[in-house]
């Protein structure tokens, strides 16, 4: 069959084009920016890339007539705009326009479980954009899940950065929330198995695990699986704005997503029993062991998606990476160094590893200080880390930085950062003729902006040349 995935870049987009690939069938990636496509989707023989951009209805027209199943994966948690549920409610109208003048035959929309009568801002958009995708010209089957459990989900790593940070909490009322998490391998069986399925052809189905359990009980039984001791005290007093700072210091979510996170968090998830494990023949896992799962990932260094990359972990990019490509020459200020290199190979290598938990080679108390200065003015910091130990590609986030550009055949590398500053920011390395180039470049922004260059610029000279030291030496 011929597949469009819309949202191939998100957490369950990327995981599920592997699996259709895997059934033969071939799949359509629509991306708002090619850069961002995964670098193995240029040499895969199944897989085409368009980009389309579901609010600019001009884009579309890449969209092939000839489709047979659509998945629709666009959500965003971000609360950043005002106009969030009319932008969401434009997309799948969009969608919906664009898939009625071709040939589809069902869309499957993974939705959020909306069974309360008061629902948190992001749950109540889903269930809208449920009505809108509906249509007479295609079938449409819709599954509503639970808090998604799996390496590199937002929910997953904010509960495993609260419980290894802190041995006691004191945490919100909304911790005796109950919910049913299900684990990311049974919604993307849900997801799969559903396509040109005609007995799911225009239904609507809650899928979950086999717990009902609080988010209390989520942090638990996690330090259960981790072999860890942790006691949790619940309190009445703390605000949804104190709850969102809690989760904001604690953990390697943003403010924002924090905040839309409290929101959904004070909701109850509880799922409607159906037949739909019978007809998919899924066997949801428990809690623990969808926990025990996402480690083995995370030991085998073999995590696909993590919600970090998305652009919502920070905020800070607002249009298409390739519109940061062209580092600005004029107006800017620049730490240039370059330096012979040793072995190319092992400086490649080095570089491609650089962040996260590896640092960066030089100065690393500075860069620590530079992350905590970060998010005391509500920046990101250096929490975020890296998702993959030794591969970097373009989107994926990098501490505060962003990866613009990552090519080793080019030997190039180029970040941009997304910490909090007066202005604009690059770090470029390149290696040619066996020259290792470092450029550091800053665009600023006012007054500020030059004052803030000329007082780190002694740290700078002390930083990039120990490090392009360290890079060139590998």
């Amino acid at each position: 069959m011929k597949i469009l995935v819309t949202g191939a870049t998100g957490y369950i987009g990327k995981r599920l084009i592997p699996l259709l690939i895997h059934e033969g069938h071939q799949v359509i990636c629509c991306v708002r920016d090619k850069l961002r496509a995964d670098e193995n989707y240029k040499s895969e023989a199944l897989i085409d890339v368009i980009e389309a951009d579901f609010l600019k209805p001009d884009t579309l027209k890449n969209i092939p007539k000839g489709i047979d199943v659509a998945y629709y994966l666009i959500h965003s948690m971000s609360n950043s705009s005002k106009k969030f549920k009319s932008l969401e409610e434009q997309c799948a109208i969009n969608f919906k326009n664009a898939l009625e003048n071709t040939n589809v035959k069902q869309v499957i929309y993974l939705s959020g479980i909306t069974n309360e009568e008061k629902l948190s801002k992001h749950l109540q958009s889903r269930k809208n954009v449920e009505d809108i995708l509906e249509s007479k010209n295609y079938a449409i089957t819709v599954f509503r899940a639970g808090i998604i459990v799996g390496s590199g989900s937002s929910s997953f790593e904010i509960i495993r950065d609260l419980v290894e940070k802190l041995p006691f909490m004191i945490a919100p009322k909304w911790l005796n929330t109950k919910t049913q998490p299900i684990a990311v391998r049974d919604v993307l069986a849900f997801l799969l198995r559903a396509a040109a399925n005609e007995t799911v052809f225009n239904k609507t189905y809650d899928v979950f695990g086999p717990e009902i359990i609080t988010y209390k009980e989520m942090l638990l039984q996690f330090a259960e699986v981790r072999e860890l001791k942790r006691y949790i005290l619940t309190v009445p007093v703390m605000t949804p704005k104190l709850s969102s700072y809690w989760l904001y210091f604690v953990t390697s979510t943003s403010y924002k997503l924090a905040t839309s996170l409290v929101d959904s968090m004070g909701v109850q998830i509880i799922g409607k029993p159906s037949n739909i494990n019978k007809i998919i023949k899924v066997n949801p896992l428990t809690y623990k062991q969808a926990v025990a799962l996402a480690f083995e990932k995370i030991e085998q260094n073999s995590i696909i998606s993590s919600w970090k990359d998305s652009m919502v972990s920070s905020g800070r990019l607002r249009n298409h990476l390739h519109k940061y490509v062209n580092v600005p020459k004029y107006g800017c200020f620049k730490d240039y160094k370059e330096r012979p290199v040793k072995n190319t190979k092992k400086t490649i290598d080095k570089i491609w590893a650089i962040g996260g938990k590896n640092g960066w080679y030089y100065g690393s108390f500075l860069w620590r200080i530079r992350g905590y200065i970060d998010k005391a003015f509500g920046g990101i910091g250096l929490r975020r880390g890296r998702t993959n130990p030794t591969e970097l590609h373009a989107g994926d986030a990098l501490d505060f930085w962003r990866v613009i550009f990552a090519d080793k055949a080019q030997q190039k590398l180029l970040l941009y950062a997304e910490m909090r500053l007066p202005g604009e920011a690059w770090l470029e390395f390149k290696i040619e003729n066996n020259i290792l180039k470092q450029t550091a470049t800053f665009r600023p922004r006012g007054l500020w902006g030059r004052i803030y260059w000329y007082t780190v610029l002694p740290f700078h000279g002390f930083i990039f040349k120990g490090m392009v030291n360290r890079l060139a030496n590998a």
